[in-house]
């Protein structure tokens, strides 16, 4: 859309989903045109898009139209970066800004980051149109570049330096007036000395530039925003400083002005409430940058330039110009600048930063290399597969921002009561000043006036504000360092509450590929004989569990002779000849056919068998111990496999999915936490139970299809509540949307992945249990938070208002209260901050 704001009409340019022929695009035009004001309309179906003038009518009643139509316009996001943010009415008063812009479906600001997110019809609203929104409710709008994450970290580190030049200012200015006043109570001999005019004008001198230069930051966003009717932190404090300046001024130049005996000065309390907050500010300003540190650390992972191998020479070439195909050459101790693949070299690969994994992975010819990760030994050339925004590490950095601007739906909560927060202080601070005036000891006036301030100053919608955000953002920024993404804030929640956890088993449990577990020679020949025996005629098949046995033979260094007449007959084996000796592989069925007694087993058939292994067993056994073995195997879940050689019975084997390291543990630490977890899986029962029996899983749905898992999902949540998904297939991409909260293995697939809220990075399953324990850490710290920031409020407010005095207590200061507000947002960073020392522990 390009806009006209000065302009009676405005062009838009609409997406449209569902066109499909001629008559489709004259039902549109028709639609479109027949809106007041509409000219020039026309709807190209090639490009899917509808473009027109519009007077007199705006881009909701557009949209509207087309969908009246039988149509459809896409929705999209816009980010807005929004300065001047200080509490959570500045959030509320933004959001309605914002949603009340023609075309806006719906607006989220987030106080931590300082970013506001816009869903609206793709098309119908320029970033031109939110910008002025902003600017009209007192806010600087700025756009959001794809370097947002740095770009915010030094946005923080400019308002840090800012703010501290500021506190430097008014503590060097403010020191006077303090000495000065203090002087008079500490020791009275000086009272009728600095109690003199002369000194009266120095405090008022030196209090005007405090509030006038370091203090101007609260007066230039407050005063419009009480104009507005929509005050803010900035007006409380501008009103609570003002009042007390202008009070003092009267006391000064005018006392005749004041009741006898009301002429007090309160400078220190003006300018001690600026310093006192902008101290609060500083720290704040610090740890919001320490907030953002796991997410700053990610972005700096990718070097800044790359060497690209041109015409046989290495040409060093900056990040943002490297193109897909390049080879990039990755020297030891250098960081990987995109993702891409080995074409020479091999090293170990330390992918601890993006997986979560400390121990360095082996990487050679045809290997995936994600950028940002460090190549510690030797030097490699990749052929780069992805670069700039769709690189592995550009796509975590962007999930980890978009659940870190995410709202949680306690928040909801937060919104409504802060939304009439600042108002009801003004309001309680002026029933303050009545009350103590009507019926105050004399001097009324000043009574009333210090408490009425008090409670301006006490108050504190930034706690409040900050007390979701902050702990999301240093939550999610956790994770990320440990190899778990949270797609979406939400799921942080949703995640604490799951009281089921099902897991998918083959390569969510297990490894996903066949292994050769068992090796068991008959007397009269060897294991090596064997086994380089059936890997020379199982490397003509493409079976998995041929691959495992291929792969067993390659590992022990053994050679693979020449084979002549194969043979691969379905349901039952492969024969052929090896060396010139025949060789049969294959279930007990296929021994029978060719004649071969194998007792009187009768096993399944070769398919794989996903189940649970250890360390490859052997030994030699008896024909009659091979039928024993082979019943138990079976029994197992391990897919037993009988190898003749020249017409006797050589061995078994025993083909299995193993275990993955560390899923015991994983299921015994869930079982810990008071989850109940299931497997859901589409193999046989048999196989199933036998892995289930091995991790300790007592609730097992076995020989389900895809749509069967939803089902699966359905049920254990009529019968134990919310339920988390864990998968790592296409045909888990189902239940991952079904369940409340899905959770992809990251080695899975992209349709998986895309479908789920949570991530595990590295595909081992301790990442499930740190997800577990940084969802309710996180929680947990919000909850702190949150009651922090509504019991300050509740209880100190009255005190402010002097509750205590009528019981014979103190009155509260204005300075003590401008004190306890400052530190009330720094406890609840701080708070937010322990987060980053977090692990996987619930």
């Amino acid at each position: 859309m390009i806009p006209s704001p000065a302009s009676p009409s405005r062009r838009l340019d609409l997406p449209v989903t569902g066109l499909s022929c001629a008559s489709c695009v004259g039902r549109v035009e028709r639609a479109l045109a027949a809106l007041p004001g509409a000219s020039e309309v026309a709807v190209n179906l090639a490009t899917g898009r509808a473009s027109l003038h519009l007077a007199g009518a705006d881009a909701d009643a557009a949209v509207a139209a087309i969908v009246r139509a039988g149509y459809a316009v896409p929705e999209a996001t816009t980010v807005v970066e929004v300065g001047g943010l200080s509490c959570a009415s500045c959030v509320g008063r933004v959001e309605r800004a914002l949603a009340g812009v023609p075309g806006v479906t719906a607006a989220s600001v987030n106080l931590a980051t300082g970013r506001a997110t816009v869903r609206h019809a793709e098309g119908a609203v320029a970033f031109e149109n939110l910008a002025e929104a902003v600017r009209r409710a007192g806010y600087e709008p700025a756009p959001v570049s794809g370097g947002a994450a740095p770009e915010r970290g030094e946005r923080w580190a400019a308002e840090s330096v800012t703010v501290r030049r500021d506190l430097v200012a008014a503590s060097v200015l403010s020191a006077p007036i303090v000495a000065i006043d203090m002087g008079g109570h500490l020791v009275p001999d000086l009272a009728g000395v600095v109690g003199g005019a002369g000194f009266a004008w120095v405090q008022a001198a030196l209090a005007t530039l405090v509030l006038a230069g370091p203090g101007r930051r609260f007066f230039g966003h407050g005063i419009p925003a009480l104009a507005r009717g929509r005050p803010d932190m900035n007006a409380l404090v501008a009103l609570g400083a003002g009042a007390a300046y202008l009070y003092s001024l009267v006391s000064v130049f005018a006392p005749d002005q004041l009741p006898p005996g009301t002429a007090h000065l309160y400078f220190e309390a003006a300018v001690l409430i600026v310093t006192l907050i902008l101290l609060g500010r500083t720290l704040e300003a610090r740890a919001k940058g320490r907030t953002g540190a796991a997410i700053a650390r990610l972005v700096g992972l990718a070097p800044a330039t790359a060497r690209v191998i041109r015409n046989g020479v290495e040409v060093s070439v900056a990040q943002a110009e490297l193109r897909l195909g390049d080879v990039v050459r990755v020297r030891p101790g250098e960081r990987v600048a995109a993702d891409g693949t080995v074409v020479a070299g091999t090293t170990y690969v330390d992918e601890s930063m993006v997986t979560g994994e400390a121990v360095p992975v082996s990487k050679g010819t045809g290997a995936t290399v994600i950028g940002g990760t460090l190549n510690t030994t030797g030097s490699i050339d990749l052929a780069l597969t992805a670069v700039g925004a769709e690189t592995a590490l550009a796509r975590i950095v962007a999930m980890v921002e978009a659940a870190q601007g995410a709202k949680l739906p306690i928040q909801a909560l937060v919104d409504r009561i802060t939304a009439w927060f600042v108002p009801a202080v003004m309001a309680a601070s002026a029933l303050t000043f009545l009350a103590w005036l009507v019926l105050g000891p004399s001097p009324a006036l000043g009574f009333a006036l210090v408490n009425a301030i008090a409670v301006l100053i006490i108050a504190c919608p930034c706690a409040m504000g900050l007390a979701t955000p902050t702990s999301i953002m240093v939550g999610t920024g956790r994770a990320a360092e440990r190899g778990v993404l949270f797609r979406n804030g939400a799921a942080l929640q949703a995640l604490r509450d799951a009281r089921v956890v099902a897991l998918d088993k083959t390569g969510t449990l297990t490894e996903g590929r066949p292994h050769l577990t068992d090796l068991h020679p008959a007397p009269g020949f060897s294991a090596d004989e064997v086994l380089a025996l059936a890997a020379a005629l199982e490397a003509r098949s493409e079976h998995p569990i041929a691959q495992a046995i291929v792969a067993a033979a390659e590992a022990r260094g053994l050679g693979l002779g020449a084979v002549t007449g194969f043979e691969a007959v379905p349901g039952f084996g492969i024969a052929g000849r090896v060396g010139g000796r025949a060789v049969a592989v294959g279930a007990a069925r296929h021994m029978a056919r060719l004649g071969i007694a194998t007792g009187d087993l009768a096993t399944g058939d070769s398919a794989a068998g996903d189940s649970a292994a250890g360390d490859l067993a052997a030994g030699d056994l008896a024909t009659g111990d091979l039928a024993t073995r082979a019943a138990s195997l079976d029994a197992e879940g391990r897919s037993p496999l009988y190898v003749a050689v020249d017409g006797r019975l050589a061995a078994l084997l025993a083909v299995a999915d193993p275990i993955k390291p560390g899923a015991v543990e994983a299921v015994a630490a869930l079982k810990a936490c008071g989850l109940i977890v299931a497997m859901v899986t589409g193999d046989a029962r048999g196989t199933a139970e036998s892995v289930a029996r091995a991790l300790g899983i007592g609730a097992v749905f076995a020989e389900v299809l895809p749509g069967g898992k939803v089902e699966a999902v359905r049920d254990l949540r009529a019968r134990h509540g919310a339920v988390a998904f864990v998968g790592d297939g296409i045909n888990d991409a189902p239940a991952l949307a079904e369940a409340e909260v899905g959770i992809a293995i990251g080695t899975g697939t992209d349709i998986a992945v895309e479908s789920a809220d949570v991530v595990l990075m590295s595909g081992a399953l301790e990442g499930l249990v740190t997800a577990l324990g940084l969802s309710r850490a996180v929680m947990r710290n919000i909850r702190q938070n949150l009651f922090w920031a509504f019991a300050y409020n509740v209880a100190l407010i009255p005190v402010a208002a002097g509750a205590l005095h009528a019981f014979g207590g103190p009155l509260l200061s204005p300075v003590l209260a401008a004190g306890a507000m400052a530190l009330s947002s720094v406890f609840v960073l701080a708070n937010a901050l322990r987060l980053r020392r977090a692990g996987g522990e619930s």
